[in-house]
């Protein structure tokens, strides 16, 4: 597909959701950042955040993964990057990314910089951020922990990045704690914050709605960038509820979530798969609640459920930076041809 390598895209999440928008990001421009969630607490990440005090590196590293331009022979470095050991030692279920991310953080004390060093190691032609320079805590309001009648529960707290993704109760609201400075302000990265301030469009989603593409909202420095921002703002669905965090949730439910964290924030387009949205009419007037418009396309792999297809994503996103809509058809989703501004 042909790039507009003038166009400064910026894409916020986490794991693997934010991947598969990189992917399909590369496909339309060279000039990419993404803006990485930094409260994982599990697996190798957990492991050396607890034992280091460092930024989680997991959702990082894959970032840097997905933008490896393997066109430049720079494939062997991902492929190790992404390498986890086996085994019944210490190092069990480590990626060497992971520890390489972690070795740099401890040497330059700057994650930027470090991050910075480790796309020139890649060939990564975009650029890697977390979205707060200091690790974080997800705090989450859940009901049906007790009864599993998730209506009349009384709300309980819960903590942490896998204890929020894996609950079996509902998931109301989240809110951003900071370990190493108790009580205090989540404090955005500087350069996250540019980079929105001066993208052509910004995306937030796919990925763990509560755990990866909310927390970037609750950023108070992040969240002001992403309401000034005069960048197109774009919003990918999930194909699927995830089960812990969004079981039951319908398309629309997810932006309502959004809304009740976010209350300023406006966005111009919804992207949601077509086979995904059992009724489009209600995502379209939930979409209208953000300003935006919903835009049904078939963005999904037909041979992997759950996932994204990046060249149909891509896609998707060219539509939706070039063409307005001007009469929605009653399915909501195809828009005719028309300037965007």
């Amino acid at each position: 597909m042909t790039q507009d390598r003038h166009l400064r895209a910026v894409a916020l999440g986490g794991g693997h959701g934010l991947q598969a928008t990189l992917t399909a990001l590369r496909r339309v421009t060279t000039d990419i950042t993404a803006v990485v969630t930094v409260a994982d607490d599990g697996g190798s990440s957990g492991r050396l955040r607890r034992e280091l005090g460092l930024l989680p590196p997991g959702d990082l590293r894959q970032a840097l993964a997905a933008l490896a331009d393997a066109e430049n022979g720079e494939s062997l470095w991902a492929e190790v990057f992404q390498h986890r050991f086996g085994g019944n030692g210490a190092l069990t279920g480590h990626a060497v990314g992971n520890l390489v991310l972690a070795g740099l953080f401890e040497v330059l004390h700057d994650p930027v910089v470090a991050l910075d060093e480790a796309r020139k190691l890649l060939g990564v032609s975009g650029r890697v951020l977390p979205m707060s320079p200091e690790p974080l805590e997800i705090e989450a309001e859940v009901t049906g922990l007790v009864t599993g009648l998730t209506d009349d529960d009384e709300p309980r707290v819960i903590r942490g990045q896998v204890a929020v993704a894996s609950t079996p109760g509902r998931v109301r609201r989240i809110e951003l704690r900071t370990p190493q400075r108790p009580g205090g302000v989540p404090v955005a990265c500087a350069e996250a914050v540019d980079a929105v301030l001066a993208a052509d469009v910004v995306f937030l989603g796919p990925g763990s709605w509560f755990t990866s593409v909310l927390p970037h909202l609750l950023v108070p420095g992040l969240h002001d960038a992403l309401v000034r921002t005069t960048a197109v703002k774009v919003l990918i669905l999930n194909l699927v509820p995830q089960p812990g965090e969004t079981a039951g949730f319908s398309p629309e439910r997810h932006l309502d979530v959004l809304f009740e964290h976010a209350p300023g924030l406006r966005v111009d387009v919804v992207i949601a798969d077509r086979a995904s949205v059992p009724d489009p009419a209600r995502l379209r007037d939930a979409a209208a609640e953000l300003g935006a418009r919903a835009l049904l396309a078939d963005v999904a792999d037909p041979n992997v459920r759950g996932l994204h297809d990046p060249d149909a994503l891509a896609a998707c996103v060219r539509e939706a930076l070039g063409h307005r809509s001007v009469a929605g058809d009653r399915d909501g989703g195809e828009s005719r041809e028309g300037p965007w501004r």
